[in-house]
Order: structure tokens, then sequence, then C-alpha cells
């Protein structure tokens, strides 16, 4: 099955992995997209990349004007897509340019909107976030499939916000941001740091969070005998006032820069706790996302904190592992009373959790595809309400 593939940033390792998952389950996707780096990759993955220009984080008028110009050129690629049977926008942006590139090029192909985040911007009152969600509405209603990765998305969003399951009709899918382990069976036990003080906590990925920036800053400045802190991923400035001197001034905070997914056994395996608090957009997004970091977490050995009261929280809890706080100031207190026999028992019932539940395997990979491709049908019929999406990669 020909796939086209649209993509707000054709570096981003998670559009790598997803990519992944389409050749694994069968499907010869093309990826096109804008990007956040200085040169474009020329492949996704060995999937032909074509590249549509630099976009930058914050910037929103910049990629609304770079969308629009996108789209209205979406013609140029009617020999590239030629034959595609499914076209999949990633966030917002990218669904209007498919929905363009599939109108333009004349394809008889499935239109699916793939959801990984919800901009605060579509959650306002005011007359840009109206305009937003009526141009969402507008792309949705040509839509065949929306696909999420939190079922508090639809439960916060697009049931209440949008319509979904009441004057909006189409399928809605759950995939989670796990790991993807391709060909054979998972690795062996996990090894576990030796515990004691200083605990180690990992903080991986997007690195977006100011506050979380400041209070592990803080509690490693005033504590450097109780923590230390490793950072390891890609930081959006935009977020920050100077993250880098703010890192540099912290004792025992380090920040290690980007990686790939093979680096994850090992930047994990080197931590206690890995960091899963997200104040972005507190109360919103942040407090609706499942990040890719409790699935890492879980597969490769480091105990997850979070806030207690947002999803990230109840998933935790629902599968009786990791930490949960009610406040991120408790952090201080409950790493001061920790012994070595405690952080076992957390590692004990994070072992305890099958490893399924952590990644994507070759039957995801089919079963994905084969519901990108309309094959798999009645995606719905266990959820009518539409206030939890059919749960895929379970």
């Amino acid at each position: 099955m020909k796939l086209a593939y649209f993509v707000h940033d054709l570096a981003d390792p998670a559009v790598t992995r997803r990519v992944r998952m389409l050749q694994a389950g069968g499907a010869q996707p093309v990826v096109l997209g804008f990007r956040r780096t200085e040169t474009a990759p020329e492949q996704v993955a060995g999937a032909p990349a074509v590249d549509l220009g630099r976009t930058y984080d914050g910037r929103m008028g910049h990629r609304a004007k770079a969308t629009a110009m996108a789209a209205l050129q979406a013609g140029r690629w009617k020999r590239l897509l030629a034959g595609a049977e499914v076209v999949v926008g990633r966030t917002l942006e990218a669904l209007a340019m498919a929905e363009a590139a599939r109108r333009l090029c004349g394809l008889d192909a499935r239109l699916v909107y793939e959801c990984l985040d919800i901009h605060r911007m579509m959650l306002g009152e005011g007359a840009k976030s109206r305009a937003m969600r009526a141009v969402e509405r507008g792309l949705m209603r040509r839509a065949d499939l929306l696909v999420v990765s939190s079922p508090a998305f639809l439960e916060h969003y697009f049931a209440p916000r949008q319509g979904v399951g009441s004057s909006l009709r189409l399928d809605t899918l759950l995939i989670e941001n796990k790991p993807l382990e391709l060909g054979g069976a998972p690795a062996g036990k996990r090894p576990m740091r030796a515990p004691g003080p200083p605990w180690r906590i990992g903080w991986m990925g997007a690195i977006r969070c100011r506050r979380s920036l400041d209070i592990l800053t803080a509690l490693a400045a005033r504590r450097p005998d109780l923590i230390e802190v490793r950072i390891h991923g890609r930081p959006a400035y935009t977020e920050f006032d100077d993250f880098d001197a703010q890192v540099a001034r912290a004792p025992n905070v380090s920040f290690l820069g980007g990686y790939v997914a093979e680096d994850l056994p090992r930047i994990y395996g080197d931590v206690h706790f890995s960091w899963a608090f997200d104040y972005m957009e507190e109360g919103l997004n942040s407090a609706w996302l499942l990040p890719n970091r409790i699935y890492e977490s879980g597969r490769y050995g480091a105990v997850p904190i979070a806030l207690a009261g947002v999803q990230t929280g109840r998933y935790l809890a629902e599968r009786g592992f990791g930490v949960r706080l009610d406040d991120p100031q408790d952090l201080e207190a409950f790493l001061d009373a920790l012994t070595p026999e405690a952080y076992a028992r957390l590692r004990a019932a994070l072992d305890a959790v099958p490893g399924e539940a952590f990644v994507a395997d070759q039957n995801d990979c089919e079963a994905l595809v084969a519901a990108l491709s309309g094959r798999s049908g009645g995606l719905n019929d266990q959820y009518p309400d539409h206030s939890k999406a059919t749960r895929l990669v379970a």
C-alpha cells in the first residue's frame, strides 16, 4: 500500500519511528514535510523524503504562511504521489497539506489526521483560536480516521470541543508513543543502577518545560548530596530564558545532548528515575498527554516520577508502577526518605508489568497499516460515545 505521510519536522525521531512502523506493517510511505534543522534528510528510515522548507518553534505566523504556500502548490506532487491509497497528516498544519495534496493530485485516497498534541492556540476563546478550531473541524469532516496518542485528547478536547462522536462522525484510533522493537523477542533482564543517594534523575525527550527545569536545578543546587540530573533530548530554547546557562550554574545537572533510539537502553539504564512532569501547557495538553518517556522508562528500567492528578499519573496508577506525587515540591521529602530497599520494591513493581505494555512490535505495525487502510473496520464499535479511542497498541 502506497502512503503519503505529511509531517511537521522531517528530523523528528518520532517521525522516523512511525515511518518504520508503516514499513514494517506493509506500507510504502513517501514522507513530505517541513524541518526544524538547517539541512533536510534525503530519506526518513529509507523512505523518500521531500523537504518543504524550514520552520521554527513558536513562530506560528511563519508556519501558517509556509503551510498555505505548500498547500497551494500541492499539485506539483502529482507524479510522486500517484497511486497513494492513504494520505496522513501528522499535526493540523500537515493535515491541511495532506488534504490539499489529495484534492489537487486527484487521489482516491483515505485521509487520516494524526494528532499528538493539542496546542494551546486551539483552546482559547479569542478570534484566532476559534478560527483554528473551525479550520480543524472543516478538515476533519473530510477525514476518515483520527489517530491520537492519549485517550484524554478525545475526552477533554475532540469530543466536547470539536464534536467528535456527535456532530462529527469519524473513526478514532489510539496509538501510544511506545518504542518500536522488531525482529524477535525483547532483550532480557534490565540492569538496575545501584540504589542510593545521590539519586539520579533522567529527563529525556522533548525538553520544553520551564517549571521542570526550575524545580530540578533548584533542588540540585540546594541538595547536591541528594540528587543528580541528566538531561538528554532536544530543548525548545524558546521556552526558556537561557537553558544552557541555567544548567551550567546548577551543580550535579548535565545536558548531554540528543540521542537516537539505539541510545535508549544506555541513557535510561544510567538513572534511577525518569522525570515525567510537564507544565508547559498546565491544565491543558500537559494534563492530557502520555509522553514517550513513560513507555521508554518502563522498557529500559527507570522508575518514572509523575504528577498524580494528570493522565500520566493515572496511567501509572492503573498499571501499578512508578512514583506519583501530588506536588513536585514533595520530591525532596520523598527522596530523603527513600531507602535502597524501598527503591528495589519500586523497580520490582516496574519489572512486574508485562513487556508488551511498553513496546510496539510487528503485530502492532500490521494492525496499524490495516487500520489506516480501512481494512480493520468498525473501529468505534467498542466506544460508541467516542469518549475513548479504540486501543490498537494497548
